[in-house]
Order: structure tokens, then C-alpha cells, then sequence
């Protein structure tokens, strides 16, 4: 007889709801990392080398990204419960460098086990 490992049985006991949005959270929280961490490397580039084209495109692109990562953790935050203080966390989350990474591995565990952040 097999049984199911762990991390299996953790997942077939998300609704459907909060498995989709905490997809789309994590896609979102990838994106906007990767996107700040190429803003903060323009910014650094604009000030010692003058190169001012990468910042503007780079600057324009993780401002209308976050916004979409705002709501769609927002949307995460309702269907999973999350405590307030956790919300205002997750969404901090993604003007740090790297903390969006942090914070959609911490959430991922979290969700995926069932507790309440």
C-alpha cells in the first residue's frame, strides 16, 4: 500500500481558490523581484556611469507590476486569511531587493501547510 509524502497531502488540501491565487501570487512575487532587483542595478549604473535609459523602462515596468503584484496578494491575503500585520508584510515584500523571494517562500509554506499568517 502507498501512501502519500508530505508535501502532497499539504497541497490536495487547498481549495481551488487559494491554490489558483497563490500561483498567481507567486509568479507575481517572482516577477516583481527580479524586476527591482534590475531597477536597483540600473539606479546603481545610473549614478556611477550616466546611463539614464535602463532606470526610466526598468522603473516604469516594476511600478505598473507592482501594482498588480499589490492586488493579486491582496486577493491571496482574503482567500487564505491572512492576519492584517502579515497582509501589510507580504505587500512591503516587494519594494525590498530579494525580499519578494523571501516572503513568497515563507507564504508558499504557510499556505500550502494550512496555517494562518
Amino acid at each position: 500500500m502507498t501512501t502519500a509524502s508530505p508535501e502532497t497531502a499539504q497541497t490536495l488540501t487547498l481549495t481551488p481558490r487559494v491554490a489558483s491565487a497563490l500561483t498567481r501570487y507567486r509568479i507575481l512575487a517572482y516577477t516583481t523581484g527580479v524586476l527591482l532587483i534590475g531597477l536597483t542595478v540600473s539606479v546603481i549604473l545610473k549614478y556611477t556611469s550616466g546611463d539614464h535609459g535602463a532606470t526610466a523602462v526598468i522603473g516604469v515596468a516594476h511600478g505598473w507590476i507592482y501594482v498588480v503584484y499589490l492586488l493579486l496578494s491582496l486577493d491571496l491575503a482574503v482567500k487564505a486569511r491572512f492576519r492584517p500585520l502579515s497582509t501589510v508584510l507580504v505587500l512591503l515584500a516587494g519594494t525590498i531587493p530579494l525580499m519578494s523571494f523571501v516572503a513568497e517562500h515563507k507564504v508558499t509554506i504557510k499556505v500550502r501547510a494550512g496555517e494562518r499568517l
